[in-house]
């Protein structure tokens, strides 16, 4: 099922469903270019908001912490979930070779009518595999609920993007209208030894929540 999001008032939206048109680029519904990511532009971070930096630098899960502040009203739409390849930079840093196809699923969190979070996972076969498939078939549920219960989940690396409003598709556009420099991470997990990669995107609501 899809979703589009009618904006109502400044930060406040409406989510309603439809079908949404084909996305441009095959192997994404948010990106039409990959963001620039950097490994440590801590000088920038530490000029941003300091509600918006509590969410960046989050070390636990986001899920969890987005059921705290919301409850109930917190929930997720799933925007793209195909077996695609990912992108050379995704396979480089997860070191896969490229073209081979890996499961991408990109997601919107959202909450009281509010888009909060764009993400989007790479989850190679060998991952499923020992994960006993738990991951490929996660529906609406939450990616956070059941990587964060693996005991020996290990957090690998971190990554950061200032994404500028011509890196998302006309699709995603459309619907959400990302008309400002969105700040994102990016995190290399491991599940008994074997990686993922979560890239997470923080819209002008996430600021908004009350803690």
């Amino acid at each position: 099922m899809r979703f589009t999001l009618l904006r109502t008032s400044y930060n406040t939206f409406i989510i309603t469903t439809l079908t949404a048109n084909p996305p441009l680029s095959t192997n994404s519904f948010l990106f039409q270019h990959p963001p620039t990511w950097k490994n440590h532009p801590s000088a920038q971070i530490n000029r941003l908001p300091a509600e918006l930096q509590s969410w960046l630098q989050e070390t636990g899960s986001l899920t969890k912490r987005l059921r705290g502040l919301y409850g109930a009203q917190f929930g997720v739409s799933v925007l793209f979930h195909q077996h695609k390849p990912a992108t050379i930079d995704e396979c480089r840093l997860l070191a896969l070779p490229p073209a081979h196809y890996q499961l991408i699923r990109e997601v919107l969190l959202h909450a009281d009518g509010k888009p909060l979070v764009l993400a989007r996972t790479i989850l190679p076969a060998a991952t499923i595999e020992v994960a006993h498939r738990n991951l490929s078939h996660l529906g609406s549920k939450p990616l956070g609920e059941v990587i964060f219960a693996y005991p020996d989940l290990e957090r690998r690396q971190r990554q950061f993007s200032c994404a500028q409003t011509n890196v998302w598709s006309s699709s995603l556009q459309a619907q959400l209208a990302v008309n400002q420099a969105t700040w994102g991470r990016r995190t290399v997990y491991a599940i008994h030894k074997q990686p993922l990669l979560v890239a997470e995107f923080f819209l002008p609501g996430i600021t908004l929540a009350v803690e």
